[in-house]
């Protein structure tokens, strides 16, 4: 269905098409790799970008694929299940664009552990680092298209009460997450240690700053 009509599973399905194919071809890339990895992949870097934890061959090979397929599912199926899932049809289009980005995210980060458990020298953290930020960018850019629901968007006590109080904390949520995303981008570079620094404090900065502002805003709506 369209923009403003009833959100459907079969019609999201048929759009999604081409991400069930990258879903799928994720499935058999990690099959066909399978045998060429080593007893032990690499799972967790620390804040130096150094390795600290390594996983199985199978896990190391099927979980990327199969977590972003879960997620994909998820994110799926979470409208039928919203308290207020008749306003996912008035941002259906962003919601889907959503749903790609973050499962096209996920699959990203699977190929770069597998290209370094080939032996092939990528920084894991620089590209984790840039994908965030990037990935903070864009749901920025779009963060004010989203209505009002219990699963997406910045839901907290007072803008899960108060339309106009969601409304306006997305709107200016919207620029301050492009303008942390951007900031994370370009600290991508920093050693490892001072640029997950600023990529933590970008993100706590934001939860905690975007919840005072909701709270403000209830505190201060007409009465």
């Amino acid at each position: 269905m369209g923009e403003y009509g009833e959100y459907s599973i079969r019609a999201e399905l048929k759009r999604d098409s081409i991400l069930m194919v990258l879903l799928l071809a994720a499935l058999v890339g990690a099959a066909a790799v399978y045998p060429f990895l080593p007893a032990r992949v690499p799972i967790h870097w620390n804040a130096a970008g150094e390795i600290d934890n390594y996983g199985s061959r199978a896990f190391g090979a099927f979980f990327g694929p199969l977590l972003g397929l879960g997620m994909y599912l998820l994110m799926l199926a979470v409208p039928l299940i919203d308290p207020r899932k008749a306003n996912y049809a008035t941002f259906v289009s962003t919601y889907r664009l959503f749903r790609w980005v973050i499962t096209l995210f996920m699959l990203m980060i699977w190929v770069v552990t597998m290209f370094v458990s080939l032996g092939y020298p990528v920084d894991v953290g620089i590209v984790v680092r840039l994908g965030v930020g990037a990935l903070f960018v864009f749901i920025g850019n779009h963060l004010g298209n989203v209505r009002h629901n219990y699963f997406v968007g910045i839901r907290t006590p007072w803008t899960l009460a108060d339309p106009e109080v969601w409304r306006r904390t997305h709107r200016v949520g919207g620029w301050v997450m492009v303008a942390g995303g951007l900031l994370v981008m370009a600290s991508a570079l920093l050693p490892g240690e001072k640029a997950w620094i600023v990529l933590l404090v970008v993100a706590v900065g934001l939860s905690l700053g975007l919840t005072l502002y909701s709270c403000v805003l209830y505190l201060r709506r007409p009465k």
